[in-house]
């Protein structure tokens, strides 16, 4: 693993983003095989006892993967999934309605003060408590009824990329054994071959039209949304652009003013339901003289002027956002280096963020 210099920039293959964001497929494989037994039982257990909603906690990236949760449980199982915010525990010390909820924590170092007196409260007042956690002897991990360890190893880059996708990974075999879907965990099982076509993918359009911008809309929509999220806070924390991620059915609701000649928008067009919608809103933009990145494997093609960016298929449209996320990576870091940025070092950041 090459070591992060402060002042001196890496070649675009050198970097501790771009080397840690290529271990995904095998990171996958590893985690999936090790935490079957446990996913398996628990899955069961939940099928036994349905919970009547389930409740997430997590921060950054990780909250980026609880939304994709969200949007995989509704769909596939059609159980409420709230995002809890950290502070209604932890700064104002309101006591919470979670009994019989299960309660899904999501962090890489399991340490942070705010999402452990949740976690603590949860389970306190009745919730069953399952961590998704890289760190496995962390203090969030001790406290869980259930651990479902990430498995990603090290992570020394700040910016986070085979720990966010571990987590998603980890949502959806637990969704697919959760709902005994035959074909969703036939799809997992493709799923680290998949992520290794989506390191392959040539996003090099994406660096090459971003390279001077100082805004842009990351938009998805639906189990998309949060790939759409992780993508805004890459671009903000690895290359200093400004970005904001929206829906994009949200982004009519007043954000679009902003689009006019020029303005760049990357769009992720989900394989499923909302994948048309969202080629037709890239279309508007594109009217309009914005400049346009869509993000898509099949379905509508965008208009013909925007940039398509090539996805690789999805044996299961659930298991898209993994995919569209690892060829993300692999541009970002890309970009990064091109506007002058060290991935690995943004500043005023550190690898772990501990709030109250």
């Amino acid at each position: 693993m090459p070591l992060v210099q402060p002042g001196v920039l890496p070649a675009e293959t050198d970097t501790l983003m771009h080397n840690e964001a290529a271990q995904a497929a095998d990171v996958v494989a590893a985690q999936f095989a090790r935490n079957r037994g446990t996913i398996a039982a628990l899955a069961a257990q939940l099928r036994a006892a349905p919970p009547p909603f389930v409740a997430t906690c997590a921060r950054g990236s990780s909250d980026h993967a609880a939304t994709y949760a969200k949007y995989l449980i509704e769909t596939q199982l059609g159980i409420v999934t709230a995002s809890l915010s950290p502070s209604i525990g932890s700064v104002y010390a309101t006591p919470l309605r979670l009994e019989g909820a299960l309660f899904i924590a999501i962090s890489q170092s399991g340490k942070s003060p705010d999402l452990l007196r949740n976690a603590e409260a949860a389970k306190a007042c009745g919730a069953r408590v399952v961590a998704l956690v890289n760190v496995e002897d962390s203090p969030l991990a001790q406290l869980a009824d259930t651990v479902i360890p990430l498995g990603a190893g090290p992570e020394k880059s700040v910016a986070a990329t085979k720990s966010y996708l571990a987590s998603l990974a980890a949502i959806a075999q637990l969704v697919a054994h959760w709902k005994d879907d035959a074909a969703l965990l036939a799809a997992l099982e493709a799923l680290p071959q998949s992520l290794r076509q989506a390191w392959q993918q040539d996003w090099s359009p994406l660096a090459d039209g971003l390279v001077d911008a100082r805004n842009l809309f990351v938009l998805g929509r639906g189990l998309g949304l949060g790939a759409a999220q992780e993508a805004a806070l890459k671009f903000k924390e690895t290359c200093g652009l400004h970005a904001e991620a929206y829906s994009s059915a949200e982004v009519k609701h007043g954000p679009m003013a902003l689009v006019g000649a020029g303005f760049p928008v990357l769009v992720f067009a989900q394989p499923d339901e909302t994948g048309a919608g969202a080629v037709a809103v890239a279309d508007e933009f594109h009217a309009r003289g914005a400049e346009v990145w869509v993000a898509s494997a099949q379905g509508p093609t965008p208009a013909s002027s925007s940039v398509r960016l090539p996805l690789a298929p999805a044996a299961h449209p659930a298991l898209a956002p993994l995919l569209t996320v690892q060829s993300f990576y692999r541009a970002i870091n890309a970009l990064a280096l091109r506007r002058g940025h060290n991935p690995d070092l943004p500043p005023h950041l550190n690898k772990v963020t501990e709030t109250v």
